[in-house]
């Protein structure tokens, strides 16, 4: 059988779909699996062994230039290739209206996707021929994807252990190495403070403080800090100076190269926000706070992971813009951050 996933972004939620490869191999062995997603966040899924094919799209470029001969020369070009390959079935797990187009284009005679109490934009319904309810224990964004991939194969994933990986190259782990090699023996935690919406931020002067109380708790450890642009890279040299001279920025890093960096720190701390996704994803422990959206939706589960909800009443919110920004900030706290931190990193007593 050969399927399509459809998951074309954002860097968070493609990381919550990994566990569906995993599924769909185990209830079908020889499956074949092709994934269409944005050219940007390629480096998530390339070199992944449960992956048979890799399509990209570009579809912020498309908006801007739509009756660019360029623009429909791959939008053609991707469909051909779609349909070429004849899936059997086709999964669209983002429930928009530009993926359910990618999803219609692939010509599958079953295209499943969410119903319409739960797709994004009520459009994609169109483009999908199996519109799949979701259940009360759906209600992670991870278990929201495989619910959709479970049906046709009658086996509830909750019967399934999943595991999800990113590839990483031999020479982007020696490089993680030698860059770690040069800190001391004691804990390399690393800290993300950005993010795209304003509401799941943190202010500068909780991390600062943060990383200050981990190193009297720590006094070996060495905070690195993570960015994602010029305005990232300036606020997290300023709580790297506000910490001392045990933080350091780290330099800039491919999608891949910052994995294989998460793989070898022993702890990353951050907000809802791809970085820490992509921590929980290569096995390492996070601790992660939640503001405008909720921690038990979205945020890493299992034992090696730690979340922090603000306690007022409006969390949880999905807004991206509010009035009471400055509140929400301040409600979550160092203690509670610190607490979870050092719960995982403190060896459990035999």
């Amino acid at each position: 059988m050969r399927v399509l996933i459809v998951k074309t972004s954002a860097l968070g939620d493609i990381v919550h779909a990994l566990p569906v490869l995993d599924y769909l191999h185990q209830v079908l062995p020889g499956i074949e699996i092709d994934w269409v997603v944005e050219e940007s966040f390629r480096e998530i899924l390339e070199g992944n062994p449960l992956l048979s094919r890799l399509f990209l799209v570009r579809t912020k470029r498309w908006r801007k230039r739509p009756f660019s001969r360029d623009t429909w020369r791959e939008i053609s070009l991707l469909r051909s290739e779609l349909q070429e390959r004849r899936y059997d079935i086709a999964f669209d797990i983002q429930g928009n209206l530009k993926s359910g187009l990618v999803t219609r284009c692939s010509a599958a005679p079953r295209r499943y996707g969410f119903d319409r109490g739960a797709v994004r934009e009520t459009p994609n319904l169109y483009c999908t021929t199996n519109h799949v309810p979701l259940r009360k224990q759906d209600y992670h964004v991870t278990d929201r994807s495989l619910r959709v991939v479970s049906v046709p194969f009658g086996k509830d994933y909750a019967d399934v252990r999943l595991s999800m990986d990113i590839q990483t190259s031999a020479e982007d782990d020696r490089a993680a190495e030698v860059f770690l090699a040069t800190l001391s023996d004691g804990f390399a935690i690393l800290f993300h403070q950005g993010t795209t919406w304003k509401t799941k931020l943190w202010h500068e002067a909780g991390w600062i403080e943060l990383g200050k109380q981990l190193l009297e708790t720590y006094p070996d450890a060495t905070i690195l800090l993570s960015w994602g642009g010029e305005e990232e890279m300036r606020a997290s040299e300023r709580i790297a100076v506000g910490i001392g001279h045990q933080a350091r920025l780290l330099p800039r890093l491919s999608l891949k190269g910052f994995a294989a960096m998460l793989k070898k720190v022993d702890l990353m701390v951050g907000g809802d926000t791809g970085p820490i996704h992509i921590a929980a994803a290569v096995g390492t422990p996070t601790v992660s706070f939640y503001r405008a959206t909720d921690g038990k939706r979205n945020g890493p589960r299992g034992e090696m992971h730690r979340i922090v909800q603000s306690p007022l009443h409006c969390s949880r919110c999905l807004d991206k813009e509010c009035d009471k920004d400055d509140a929400c900030r301040d409600s979550i706290k160092v203690p509670a951050l610190l607490g979870a931190i050092t719960d995982l990193l403190t060896p459990p007593v035999p």
